[in-house]
C-alpha cells in the first residue's frame, strides 16, 4: 500500500483566516507541519491530517494551535462513491447546521450539551475537506477499540448518543423533516450497484471462513440464504417506516468514533461523537445494532445487550421530557421490537464494521482493501475474519442472531 501523503497545497497561508477568527492577539505563523493523524486501521473513510501551527501573538509571545484536517482519498473507487454520495458536503453540513441546532434545542431549555469539535471554513481548498478543532489538545481520546468498552464507557456513550436521538426527534417534530439527503443516507437507489458489488466479495470471503467457526453447523444454511439479499436487507431497513420511532441515526457509531476526555482520577468527564459523514434519520435500531454489537467487551456485549437497552431508552426519555417533544414517548418495548425487525443489520455489522474493531493495527488496513476486490483486499478481508480476536467474538454473536431470528430474510415488501 502506498504511503500516504500531506498535499503540496496544504500551508500556512490556507490558515491565516481561521487564526485570526480563532486565536486572540494573532499576528502570525512561526512554524507550520501538517502530518497524517490516524494510524492505518483507525480511520478509513478519509485521509487524517493533523495541522500543528506556532503562531506568534501581539505580545510577542509564542502559541501551539493544532486542527484535524480530513481530506478525500483519490481512489477511482472512492471518487465514484463520492459522486453519488458527497460525504464532505454532508459532514460540513452537520457541523455547521445540524449539530448546532440540536446543541441549541438543549440551550433553549437552560441545558449545555455539547456533542463534538467545532469546525471551520477556509479559502483556497484544492479538494473536498472538514476542517476541525483538534480534540487532542483538550484530553481528548479514543478507548481501547480492541478491548472493547466496559459498562462505564458504554454507559457514558449512550447517555450521548440518547441526547442526540432525542434532540434529533424533537427537531423533526418541531421543525419538519430534514432534508431528503439525511433521510436516504449512503443508501440511495443509484449507489445499489455498487454495494452489491462491495458486499458480495466480502460475504464470499466471510463465508469462507465462517465454514470454521466452531458449531457453525447451526447457522450456516441460513446464512448462506442471506448473503445473496444482504443488500435488500439494508435497503428495506433505509426504508422510514412512520410507524417507528425514528431520529437522526449518526450512522457511523463505533468506538473510533467517540473521544472521551477523563479528569485527573482517571474517570469520564465529557464524551464528543466524531465522524458525522454517514448520518441517516430512519429506525434507532441502526445507531444502536452497530455501536453495541461492533465497540462493547465481548463479556459484556451479548449479557448485557437488553440492560444497555433499557439503559438507552431511559436517557432518551428523560431527555425528550426535558426537551418538551410533544408526540407520543417510545416504549422500551418499541424499540426492542425494532431491534428485532431489523435485526438483519445486525448481521451486516458483526460481518462488516466489527472486523475492522478488533484487528491489530495493520499497514494493510486502508479503504482501498477494506472494500476491495484485489489481491490485497481479499487478503486484508480474510485477515478480518480469521483473527482470533473476531473469531471469539464472532462465534457467540451468531448463534445470538440465530435465536433472534436475525439471520431470517425477511418477506418482499412492495415498493
Amino acid at each position: 500500500m502506498a504511503a500516504i501523503k500531506v498535499p503540496e497545497w496544504i500551508n500556512a497561508e490556507l490558515f491565516e483566516d481561521v487564526l485570526k477568527s480563532t486565536v486572540p492577539g494573532y499576528t502570525k505563523v512561526k512554524t507550520f507541519k501538517a502530518d497524517i493523524g490516524s494510524a492505518a486501521g483507525e480511520n478509513y473513510a478519509t485521509i487524517m491530517l493533523r495541522v500543528n501551527i506556532e503562531v506568534e501573538l501581539e505580545d510577542g509571545k509564542s502559541k501551539d494551535v493544532s486542527y484535524m484536517l480530513k481530506l478525500p482519498h483519490q481512489l477511482e473507487l472512492y471518487q465514484e462513491m463520492m459522486k453519488q454520495n458527497n460525504i464532505f458536503d454532508i459532514e460540513r453540513m452537520m457541523y455547521s447546521e445540524v449539530v448546532p441546532e440540536m446543541e441549541a434545542l438543549y440551550k433553549e431549555v437552560g441545558v449545555d450539551v455539547i456533542f463534538g469539535a467545532r469546525s471551520y471554513d477556509f479559502k483556497g481548498a484544492k479538494t473536498d475537506y472538514v476542517l476541525l478543532e483538534d480534540l487532542g489538545q483538550k484530553g481528548f481520546k479514543n478507548a481501547n477499540r480492541l478491548e472493547g468498552l466496559d459498562q462505564t464507557h458504554t454507559e457514558r456513550v449512550l447517555k450521548k448518543l440518547s441526547q442526540w436521538h432525542a434532540a434529533s426527534a424533537v427537531r423533526v417534530a418541531t421543525k419538519g423533516a430534514y432534508p431528503e439527503i439525511l433521510n436516504l443516507g449512503f443508501l440511495k437507489e443509484e449507489s445499489r450497484p455498487m454495494m452489491t458489488d462491495m458486499i458480495k466479495g466480502m460475504m464470499a470471503r466471510f463465508l469462507k471462513v465462517c465454514v470454521t467457526y466452531e458449531g457453525h453447523e447451526e447457522y450456516i444454511e441460513q446464512i448462506k440464504n442471506l448473503i445473496p439479499v444482504t443488500v435488500d436487507e439494508m435497503y428495506k431497513m433505509a426504508k422510514i417506516d412512520a410507524q417507528e420511532f425514528n431520529v437522526l441515526n449518526h450512522g457511523d457509531f463505533w468506538s473510533n468514533n467517540v473521544m472521551f476526555q477523563y479528569d485527573a482520577f482517571g474517570k469520564i468527564k465529557e464524551v464528543y461523537l466524531v465522524d458525522y459523514q454517514l448520518p441517516k434519520y430512519g429506525t434507532v435500531a441502526q445507531d444502536l445494532l452497530n455501536f453495541l454489537l461492533s465497540s462493547t467487551k465481548l463479556e459484556d456485549k451479548l449479557s448485557k445487550f437488553d440492560y444497555y437497552i433499557k439503559f438507552y431508552h431511559d436517557n432518551l426519555i428523560e431527555h425528550l421530557k426535558i426537551l418538551k417533544y410533544t408526540k407520543p414517548l417510545p416504549t422500551l418495548r418499541s424499540i426492542h421490537s425494532s431491534l428485532l425487525k431489523h435485526g438483519v443489520f445486525g448481521y451486516s455489522v458483526v460481518t462488516g464494521v466489527m472486523g475492522a474493531v478488533l484487528l491489530d493495527p495493520s499497514e494493510n488496513a486502508s479503504f482501498e482493501n477494506f472494500v476491495g476486490n484485489s489481491e490485497a483486499g481479499e487478503a486484508f478481508q480474510m485477515q478480518l475474519y480469521t483473527n482470533p480476536r473476531y473469531r471469539k467474538h464472532i462465534q457467540v454473536i451468531l448463534p445470538w442472531l440465530l435465536n433472534r431470528g436475525a439471520l431470517e430474510t425477511s418477506a418482499p415488501t412492495s415498493s
